[in-house]
């Protein structure tokens, strides 16, 4: 019995019910303004006292509904609804705007229906319950009341009369089942008529695309920047440590070497958080470049216990800013990448130069018998090779003989 019942009772076919109903109510403006038009062409002051007049003014009005839903709020509306109340999964259906004459067509005829049915159950709703209690009630009524409300004379009869209450009982039966019909073809329909188009897939694609290119940008500058001061302040405090008391000035050095590398990543990390937040923001430090940080980027890393030899060959104001700007980020991994595996104390050659209009840069370290590798690695290679490849470049990193060498190749409208 109640696997009989939850199809036209259950939770779902009452919440489709509910979406059938504000189709009804959806289709009432427009069932007016078609009684506007079918009252003087059939010459009735009163359109909805005739059945066949009303059902006419439905009619007229269900092709103004279908150029309506032509607004653009029309389908995300219904695939709101859809969603909430018919139970088609949220994949399956288009949130935004109808593009294109096949999607607005679909819109259009989905909108029809839903107004259609609605109205159609809508009507029922409020015809049938009042006629079943009266069929209930009328074995204990008498004729006369009978005649006065216009039953025919076959309730005259005893057997007419007890099969009443039975007759009312089918007619709520039948009510819920074209509810629950009807429902259940909208919510079938819903997807081919609501769902989303090529076009649609595409923009979402698109728009994925796209913030997951911010995404990475995002982990890419937060590894270079955050990754690269962590490995100089480990060295450059370890190596304060060891000699605080033989070389006091070293360990100074070091301490101040410290200081500015944290003071520089702090307003890194605020450029780089600023692309979280709305629109600009005022106040938070530049990105590195090649051009302007070059030297101070040696400078920390030297600190940190690296010698490092640098052959700049290329005019690095001439650059490009995004060239610049991710040309430093590279070399900047290159060289934390060099402080984790190398060891204190490792020669670390860069060269920077310019070649038939390409930046080529280039990092070498010794490799190591037991390399030094430090916690946090394995994302900065394949970071430099993402960078290269947005700029049209090439990345090779790999070991040459006993050395470790990173060279990568960058497109350059600079000229040397």
């Amino acid at each position: 019995m109640r696997a009989f019942a939850r199809p036209l009772f259950g939770r779902r076919a009452r919440l489709r019910w509910i979406h059938l109903i504000l189709g009804g109510a959806l289709a009432m403006p427009y069932v007016l303004v078609g009684a506007i038009v079918v009252g003087p062409v059939a010459g009735s002051d009163d359109v909805f006292s005739s059945f066949p007049l009303h059902l006419s003014s439905f009619a007229v009005g269900l092709p103004l509904a279908a150029v309506t839903s032509l607004f653009p709020l029309t389908r995300p509306l219904e695939s709101a609804a859809v969603r909430w109340l018919c139970g088609v999964e949220a994949d399956r259906l288009a949130d935004g705007p109808a593009r294109g004459r096949a999607a607005k067509g679909r819109t259009a005829l989905w909108f029809t229906l839903h107004l259609a049915f609605g109205g159609i159950l809508a009507g029922m709703s409020l015809a049938v319950p009042p006629f079943a209690a009266v069929l209930t009630v009328m074995p204990l009524t008498s004729g006369a009341w009978h005649n006065r409300l216009g039953f025919p004379e076959v309730f005259d009869h005893t057997w007419a009369m007890a099969l009443a209450p039975v007759a009312g009982a089918a007619s709520l039966l039948a009510l819920a089942g074209c509810a629950a019909g009807a429902g259940a073809l909208l919510a079938r329909w819903a997807p081919a008529l609501l769902g989303p188009t090529p076009e649609d897939r595409l923009a979402a694609a698109e728009a994925r695309a796209a913030d997951l290119a911010v995404r990475n940008r995002l982990a890419r500058e937060l590894h270079d920047c955050v990754g690269h001061a962590l490995s100089a302040v480990t060295l450059q405090a370890s190596a304060a440590r060891r000699v605080l008391d033989a070389d006091p000035g070293f360990a100074r050095e070091a301490l101040a070497a410290i200081e500015e590398t944290t003071r520089r990543t702090v307003g890194e990390l605020d450029a780089v958080l600023g692309l979280l937040r709305d629109g600009d923001a005022p106040g938070t430090a530049p990105a590195p470049t090649l051009a302007a940080d070059l030297d101070d980027l040696l400078r920390r890393t030297r600190a940190g216990g690296l010698k490092v030899t640098a052959t700049v060959g290329a005019p690095l104001q001439a650059l490009p800013p995004v060239l610049s700007r991710e040309a430093y980020r590279i070399v900047q991994e290159g060289l934390s990448n060099a402080l984790k595996h190398a060891g204190d104390g490792a020669e670390v050659t860069l060269r920077v130069e310019l070649r038939d209009g390409r930046l080529e840069l280039t990092v070498e370290n010794p490799l190591p018998s037991a390399p030094v590798t430090r916690p946090g690695g394995g994302h900065g290679l394949p970071g430099i090779e993402s960078r290269a490849r947005v700029l049209g470049g090439t990345a090779h990193a790999g070991p040459a003989g006993d050395t470790w060498r990173l060279h990568v190749r960058l497109p350059s409208r600079a000229t040397p």
